[in-house]
């Protein structure tokens, strides 16, 4: 009887080889492996249509006071920062000029009276009258503009924010003074011609303004332009603040919230989105048969955790929250579950 004696290194080497050319075959004859995706189901939802606009703080309204004429300033009354009130004096000029303007004002009016009475009885002509009556009514003009404007008042309440001049300048182009109403305070916003049937007069809207933090401030719509800007579609609005206690004051920095109504829209996690790289587009996946398909989708507004969604995906529908780096369009996934996790982990200590 002959033995056949095989070295330890022998038998080692057989069974490397009957492993590997198993593990080939399994490979050959093996499945690709699915991606695995989480995806959740959504559903339209009402959701309040919020317009956001930034704006600067302006005076309800702005005067600037002057005069016609030049002339010296006798006493400017008031100074930035004073409140006054409407019909009150806040300049007085130099009215020197005043009583020999008035003085020839009165000659001429003797003039005129002597012409009309020597016409009347025929020892003038109605030219004459009718010359010196023009010449006479121009300087009456010029006078009473003159006595006006020795004494310049404010036509509204407010307060003063720029004088110009000194005690003893005389005026030039410039106002002597700029009065600007703060009560209440107006801010105006581009709103988009899309929202145009949706503001209207009276609406209520919040104003937020940073050197006040989160502080909410009530305000309405006081005035719709009628007409759109070609060039940027948009049309003016005008938002009125009470501004009682005049803590608002133009030029500060806000922030305009209105709320334009309700609209039924798809809502899906944040999770959801995807963002094309190179693009400002947005897409999600959405899962249909054992395929996610890539939908190009329009964003509404963030709503905490979610976004709404003005188009691009379908009501009931099953979007990828988990898994989109190994995702592309029309190609088959597989569901994440508790059993399919269990199954992997199996697999891979069998694999081990």
């Amino acid at each position: 009887m002959k033995y056949i004696y095989l070295s330890a290194a022998t038998i080692v080497l057989g069974l490397m080889a009957s492993c590997s050319s198993n593990e080939k075959a399994n490979e050959e004859t093996a499945e690709p492996t699915k991606p695995l995706v989480k995806v959740e189901t959504v559903y339209e939802e009402d959701v309040p249509q919020i317009a956001n606009y930034t704006a600067t703080v302006e005076a309800y309204k702005t005067n600037n006071i002057t005069t016609s004429t030049t002339n010296r300033i006798k006493k400017i009354l008031v100074d930035v920062g004073n409140y006054v009130s409407a019909g009150q004096t806040v300049v007085v000029l130099d009215n020197a000029n005043i009583d020999q303007m008035k003085l020839r004002l009165d000659n001429q009016k003797v003039d005129l009276d002597r012409a009309i009475e020597l016409f009347e009885i025929g020892g003038g002509t109605k030219q004459s009258v009718d010359q010196l009556r023009t010449e006479y009514e121009a300087y009456k003009r010029q006078y009473e503009n003159m006595v006006e404007n020795t004494r310049l008042i404010s036509p509204i309440n407010g307060v003063v924010t720029a004088r110009n001049y000194d005690n003893g300048d005389m005026t030039g182009q410039n106002p002597i003074l700029t009065i600007e109403q703060i009560r209440p305070v107006k801010i105006v916003i581009n709103v988009s011609e899309q929202e145009f049937t949706k503001i209207k007069l009276g609406m209520n809207v919040d104003v937020n303004l940073d050197v006040y933090g989160e502080e909410v401030f009530p305000a309405k719509v006081s005035l719709i332009h009628p007409t759109i800007d070609p060039a940027t579609r948009t049309f003016a609005t005008e938002i009125n603040i009470n501004n009682a206690d005049q803590r608002i004051r133009p030029g500060m920095f806000a922030r305009v919230k209105i709320n334009l109504g309700e609209s039924r829209h798809i809502v899906v996690p944040d999770r959801a989105i995807v963002k094309q790289t190179g693009s400002g587009n947005r897409y999600v996946y959405v899962y249909n048969n054992g395929k996610v398909s890539f939908n190009q989708v329009e964003l509404g507004q963030r709503l905490g955790d979610r976004y709404e969604l003005v188009s691009g995906v379908e009501n009931n529908s099953q979007v990828v929250v988990s898994g989109q780096n190994a995702l592309a369009d029309g190609i088959d996934v597989e569901l994440y579950n508790d059993t399919t996790a269990t199954n992997a982990a199996n697999d891979s200590i069998i694999n081990k």
